[in-house]
Order: C-alpha cells, then sequence, then structure tokens
C-alpha cells in the first residue's frame, strides 16, 4: 500500500510535527506500506527556544534519517493547495492521509490560506485518492476567546463551511466521542469515525517510584505555551504547593505557541528568582523519557483546550499521575481511554494547589493513578493505533474493489443471460457444454462477503 502522509514533520516546529514522526515510524515499519510524508517547507522558528530563550537555528536541525520526506508545502501560503496536489499526482498513491487541526496551513492571519489548504482532502478524493484526514479538534468545541481567535462570529462561519469541506474526504477521524457526535448530528456526516490518539511508544512504561520524589518532586507543565495553555495560574499556586511539600519543584518545558513567541521566557523572567522553578524550553526527544520518569505528576494548567492531550497520553506512556483544567474536552478523554486525573476548577489557583498538593503527600494516590494511567496506556500503543488505521485502508480498498467486481458481474451476468437466450432460441446453435470444459458460470460473490466489505459499520477504528 502506497501511502502518502500530509502533515507537519520533523524538524519542523509546527503543530503536530511530533505526532506525525511516531505515526510515520510506526508506518515504517510495515513491509507492506511504502510511506512519504508530505511534510512543509522548514523555516526558521522564532516560537522553538532552548532553554536560555534562544531561538533554535533549524539549519541545525537535519532531516530524520530513515523517512522518505518531501517538503513540497509551505505555511501561510496560498500556493500550498497546487504544491501539494502537483506533488500527488507525480506520486499517484493509493492513500492520502491528512494529519490535521484547522491552522496546519496557515494562522488566523491568513484566513485564506488556511481554507485552500483544508480543501484540499476533498480534491484530493475527486482525482481518484482514496483521502483520509486525522482531525484533532473540531470548532464547535474551541473557547475562540481562549484561544486568542479575533472576530469569533466571522471565523465560526468559514469554520462551518471548511468542516463541511473536510467531510468530503472519504473517511474522517477524531479523537474524542464527544467530537464524533457532534459531527453525525450537526452534519449529518456517515464517514466519520472515533479513533485514538494513543501513546507514542510499542510499550509503554511501567512506574518507577524510586526515580520520583529523588530528591524533589517534580511537577511538570509541558507544551506550546501563550494562546490556551498559560501558565500564569500553576505560578500563583505554586507558593501555596511548597508551603504543603517543601521538595516540590516545577519543570517548564515545551516551546511557544507559533502565534505568541516569547511566552514563556516572560514567565521565566517574573520568576527567576525561585529556584524551585525550573524552565527546559524545548526537549530533544531522546530527554523526553527521562524527563517524564522522573516526574511525580502532570499538571495541565489550560484555560481551554482543542482536542485529546498530547501530554496527557505522554503521562500515560510513563505512567505518571495528572491533574487538569477542568474542562469538557478533558472530562471526555479521561472517560473514553480511563485514565487517571484530578481535575481542579479551571482559573482557581487555589483549587490547583489543593489538588497538586493532595497527589503530592499521598504516596499511595500516586501510585493508584501511575497504574491505572499505565493501563491505560498498554490498551492504546501507537503499534495498535496505525494497525487500526491500516486494517480500514485495506477494508476500504476491498469495498472499492468489489463495487468494480459488482458492476463487471452485473453486465457479465446480463450478456451472458441475453447470450444463452438467443442461443436457446436458434435451433443450430446447441447450448451443450464443450467436452472436457464443463458449465462455465460467473463467479458467485457470496452475500456474506459483501456485507463484510460493503455493509461494514467500523465507526471507531482503534
Amino acid at each position: 500500500m502506497k501511502i502518502c502522509l500530509v502533515t507537519a514533520f520533523p524538524p519542523s516546529g509546527r503543530q503536530l510535527n511530533e505526532y506525525a514522526f511516531y505515526i510515520a515510524r510506526e508506518l515504517q515499519r510495515d513491509p507492506l506500506v511504502e510511506l512519504t510524508v508530505l511534510g512543509d517547507k522548514l523555516t526558521q522558528y522564532e516560537f522553538a527556544t532552548d532553554g536560555d530563550g534562544k531561538p533554535l537555528d533549524i539549519s541545525q536541525q537535519p532531516e530524520l534519517p530513515g523517512f522518505n520526506v518531501v517538503r513540497c508545502w509551505e505555511f501561510n501560503s496560498l500556493k500550498t493547495p497546487f504544491q501539494l496536489l502537483r506533488t500527488l499526482q507525480r506520486l499517484r498513491p493509493d492513500v492520502v492521509w491528512f494529519n490535521l487541526v484547522f491552522s496546519s496551513f496557515a494562522t488566523q492571519d491568513h484566513p485564506l490560506a488556511a481554507f485552500a489548504g483544508l480543501c484540499i482532502p476533498a480534491v484530493t478524493r475527486a482525482l481518484g485518492c482514496y483521502t483520509h484526514v486525522t482531525l484533532h479538534h473540531i470548532i464547535e468545541h474551541v473557547d475562540f476567546a481562549g484561544a486568542g481567535v479575533r472576530q469569533e462570529k466571522l471565523f465560526r462561519l468559514g469554520s462551518d463551511m471548511a468542516t463541511r469541506v473536510l467531510l468530503k474526504a472519504n473517511s474522517v477521524s477524531v479523537l474524542l466521542s464527544a467530537y464524533q457526535r457532534t459531527l453525525l448530528e450537526k452534519y449529518s456526516a456517515e464517514n466519520v469515525l472515533l479513533g485514538t490518539h494513543g501513546v507514542f511508544a510499542s510499550r509503554p512504561s511501567p512506574p518507577d517510584f524510586s526515580k520520583r520524589g529523588n530528591p524533589d518532586q517534580r511537577i511538570l507543565a509541558i507544551g506550546h505555551w501563550g494562546t490556551y495553555k498559560r501558565l500564569e495560574t500553576l505560578m500563583e499556586a505554586f507558593p501555596e504547593v511548597l508551603r504543603r511539600a517543601p521538595n516540590a519543584k516545577i519543570v517548564v518545558a515545551g516551546a511557544n505557541h507559533h502565534t505568541k513567541p516569547g511566552y514563556w521566557e516572560s514567565i521565566r523572567e517574573a520568576h527567576k528568582d525561585n529556584p524551585r522553578i525550573e524552565f527546559r524550553g524545548y526537549v530533544a526527544e531522546d530527554d523526553i523519557p527521562e524527563l517524564f520518569r522522573s516526574t511525580s505528576v502532570v499538571v495541565m494548567p489550560y484555560d481551554s483546550a482543542t482536542g485529546s492531550s498530547g501530554p496527557a497520553h505522554q503521562a500515560c506512556e510513563y505512567s505518571v499521575p495528572m491533574v487538569c483544567a477542568d474542562i469538557p474536552d478533558f472530562r471526555t478523554m479521561v472517560a473514553d481511554e480511563e485514565m487517571a486525573a484530578s481535575f481542579y476548577e479551571k482559573g482557581n489557583a487555589g483549587d490547583l494547589a489543593d489538588k497538586l498538593s493532595e497527589i503530592l503527600l499521598s504516596t499511595e494516590l500516586q501510585r493508584r493513578m501511575s497504574e491505572q494511567n499505565f493501563s491505560a496506556g498498554v490498551r492504546m500503543t501507537m503499534p495498535s493505533v496505525v494497525r487500526h488505521y491500516l486494517r480500514w485502508f485495506a477494508i476500504a480498498e476491498r469495498k472499492r474493489a468489489l463495487g468494480s467486481l459488482a458492476e463487471v458481474q452485473s453486465f457479465r451476468n446480463w450478456s451472458r443471460t441475453n447470450w444463452r437466450h438467443s442461443r436457446k432460441s436458434s435451433p443450430s446453435v446447441s447450448t451443450a457444454p464443450e467436452a472436457g470444459r464443463g458449465d462455465h458460470r460467473a463467479i458467485d460473490v457470496t452475500p456474506a462477503v459483501v456485507q463484510e466489505f460493503t455493509g461494514v459499520n467500523a465507526r471507531r477504528i482503534s
């Protein structure tokens, strides 16, 4: 199966590049898959900085070895649809898989470029490629004010149109059950699947408590900071946490959101005199495991959410308890995936301090939450997630093949019936089978097989 994965891809610093890497890595391991990543063209990323707040030099970030990456489209550009379609016409894949959020192709400052990019899946399907979209959020569940979006009414109208266009793909998967319900009910969609975000590893790490609280009880906040992911509430809560748990320490990791360069650096400057607060900036992939394994609790101090959380799934991968803002998307995610998380009232620093302290001061609670998240991680490994996608693509391909076969079969039955009728009506033509060749009949496609591939109702793909 020849697959083109359309996505931001490392060393790009754009949204979903890390998730794309893990998807691509699993696809590469399948000998029956020929993968080409159609990635964004690299540029300088002022929002991605190291621990000293210095922008990462993209020229120092080589392409990842072992991947066939074609960087053929530009962020914030109206040329992107033409660039991608030209490349796809040259490669002629069996499946085009889009890994998207609504801002994958452009920011809100370039709405036409963003909309044009989101129209590409409909066009690739029209060109005859099986097209799948993994959509990480839907606009109906986004708090525009919390996400810093201006002109909300206009953007909601445009996003409604973009959603309808995205649903023109052969299939669309979302990662939260609430998202699937919205698309089914509001848009009457019939091609929406419920997928799983998954943990990035093939084998989640069981909790190693010898690395936690030794000597610090680390509170890890990791993400792309500055829009709805903010640090002010956590910083306000921390003095009370430190009073109750003197060995507590905050570790802030991750880059700024691409629309908010300099955000976490400003928070660091405001708290530079506190030795119990550490800022890591961008964390290299090789350093992620040790960062999580030495963490006592992962905190998500968000004002809103835009889908299933990557840090939450990393917490499950490394068996770490979580404290989350009480946001509907997080409630749905925790229920869908059977995670262990404690919720605090959004924006309430006192409640956040209570929830963090409760976990840090209870070894038994840490153990129970860690083991539950490990169990959740085992059930949604990335190999399992990708295997279900490939199964769906294979079923879809067989459905298409059977559709063609059914058309051919119908013609054959029609032509044979008329031919036999003409032979029976003609006394000069014998209808007896030829010697040694038997009676020639059309191949019968049994109803069971047809139902398996044309009547399948695969609403959940992992």
